[in-house]
């Protein structure tokens, strides 16, 4: 999958200028950035959510794991994924459900849900979609730790059986270091760092992965220092 010259404005300020990033097919990227770096404005123009200049290439079929679960208020959670999922897809929900840790949750509506239960079923939603390329927008970033150890597990389990092609926005160095087999730094519209990750999956939650210090680095240093 291939972004090719974009250029996205919001108002009078540019977020991408000329823009070019070559996705590598069933691998992991992880995208870092400050705030306001385009992220999310990224996965929006792959998932062609927002308008832009310039051509993608081989996006395919998209699903979209957001921030929040967005689960519609009115239907349970087994409601919820039928609402979106194909029918020759539904019969994969129960067991989906078990993996994810909601087995018996199936007809408990999103208010009775916890936040880490809400965004399993999203999860589950997300990786039954079908899709050639699943986009996740910091997925784990409201969750205690535990809970995001389990998640990243899980989704690190996931991906391997399929080796779908996932775009993965986050802020957290740590989990972009564990889910992931390149990470791309953004900065003023373009890239600062492309940094592979080359160890195996599964990786250890609660070590140090060999990443993080080239990710730090890449995310703090000032460009006007090395002038």
């Amino acid at each position: 999958m291939k972004l090719n010259s974009i250029t996205k404005k919001y108002g009078g300020r540019t977020v991408f200028s000329d823009f070019t990033l070559e996705i590598e097919e069933s691998k992991i990227t992880a995208v870092l950035g400050e705030s306001g770096a385009g992220k999310t404005t990224l996965l929006n123009i792959i998932a062609g959510l927002t308008e832009y200049q310039g051509t993608t290439e081989g996006v395919g079929q998209c699903s979209y794991l957001f921030q929040t679960p967005r689960l519609l208020p009115n239907l349970t959670v087994e409601g919820n994924l039928r609402f979106v999922l194909p029918d020759e897809v539904c019969g994969k929900i129960g067991e989906m459900l078990r993996r994810v840790g909601l087995e018996g949750r199936e007809k408990s509506y999103p208010s009775e849900l916890s936040g880490g239960e809400a965004q399993r079923a999203a999860i589950a939603r997300a990786f039954l979609y079908p899709h050639d390329l699943l986009l996740m927008d910091e997925p784990f970033s409201s969750l205690d730790l535990s809970l995001k150890k389990s998640l990243i597990a899980l989704v690190t389990q996931l991906w391997e059986e399929k080796k779908n092609t996932v775009v993965f926005v986050t802020h957290d160095v740590h989990e972009a270091a564990l889910l992931s087999h390149r990470a791309v730094v953004l900065r003023n519209g373009g890239i600062c760092a492309d940094i592979p990750v080359g160890l195996p999956f599964p990786r250890d939650f609660f070590a140090r992965q060999p990443a993080e210090d080239a990710l730090i680095r890449a995310l703090t240093e000032n460009p006007a220092e090395n002038r």
